[in-house]
């Protein structure tokens, strides 16, 4: 990459640099693009996708309630309530 280009690639982003940190960004952004490029040269024909890649699993907690409603309780602080439900008052006629 050329100085313009990390000048207008940073303005994008608005971010203000150095030209010593322009420097490092160009080195950095040319290490990554030679690093892309080796991997496109990779064969992978007959490699599956992978979704994780590792063999792993999830552990999954059992789906099962753990906590219960004491809904007279929350309900002591509330202004009004009818048969289990809060009572607002009516802001559209």
């Amino acid at each position: 990459m050329t100085k313009i280009d990390i000048r207008h690639l940073t303005n994008l982003a608005k971010l203000r640099l150095t030209e010593s940190e322009s420097l490092a960004v160009a080195d950095d952004l040319a290490r990554i693009i030679t690093m892309v490029d080796e991997m496109r040269a990779i064969d992978t024909d007959g490699v599956a996708p992978l979704a994780h890649p590792l063999d792993s699993h999830a552990r999954l907690r059992p789906d099962a309630v753990t906590e219960t409603v004491d809904r007279p309780l929350f309900q002591r602080g509330a202004p009004a309530t009818e048969e289990g439900l809060y009572l607002v008052p009516r802001v559209i006629e």
